[in-house]
């Protein structure tokens, strides 16, 4: 299984949720049998944000942008491990290479990002087809993937279920820079639409529909190759 922790969880304006970090690892710590292999792969949140929109502001490329926000997911992934103790890989893998290595433990792996062009869904997504996962668990800030952006369209309507395919369509006019990646990415697309692995976006603010989705249980949005 691979869960994909939203960098908006985790950090919101400027403030580190670390009590979401603590209640994550709480909920790993009661699951994990010891045995499967278990990636979580964190997000950056508007913390890796700031710190893109200060590299712009000084003169930074796109590639340096997403190298400055890589070292803010790894620092977000160095938290949730340093909470989940001896249950968890205390080396944040760089690379796949590394993750391969890391993932034939039995402890759970969590990594933040990887090479610049890469959102941590695709990541994420990487992550899943590494270890064979049967299926790749996305947190956001809302109940799943909506018709539209809920946040700004009071008629947005969920959508139980979504082939990939449609959802590369919905985001496919909407820009792709560094700290920014829509829903999800066109490399992440691209990944999924390889390794056939479903996927759930649900609310990672309710922890126990994420536990009931680690669990096999359909829960928001399923996003199916």
């Amino acid at each position: 299984m691979v869960l994909k922790l939203s960098g908006h969880l985790v950090s919101s304006g400027d403030r580190i949720n670390y009590q979401l970090i603590a209640d994550y690892a709480k909920l790993l710590r009661e699951l994990y049998d010891g045995k499967s292999k278990w990636v979580v792969v964190v997000g950056g949140g508007d913390v890796a944000r700031r710190y893109v929109d200060a590299a712009r502001a000084l003169g930074a490329d796109e590639v340096m942008c997403d190298e400055v926000a890589t070292i803010i997911t790894r620092a977000n992934a160095r938290l949730m491990a340093t909470c989940l103790g001896n249950i968890a890989q205390q080396r944040i893998p760089t690379s796949t290479e590394e993750l391969r290595e890391l993932a034939t433990d039995g402890k759970i792996v969590v990594m933040g990002g990887l090479q610049p062009g890469q959102s941590t869904i695709a990541v994420a997504a990487l992550a899943a087809s590494v270890i064979k996962a049967e299926r790749l668990i996305i947190t956001t800030d809302v109940d799943g993937i909506y018709t539209s952006d809920p946040k700004v369209d009071p008629n947005a309507k969920p959508l139980p279920r979504v082939l990939l395919s449609e959802l590369s369509k919905m985001v496919a006019e909407l820009p792709q820079t560094a700290g920014k990646y829509p829903l999800i990415d066109n490399l992440a697309i691209a990944i999924l639409q390889r390794s056939k692995i479903p996927c759930l976006y649900l609310n990672g603010r309710k922890l126990e529909d994420v536990k009931k989705a680690m669990m096999g249980e359909n829960v928001g949005t399923l996003v199916m190759p």
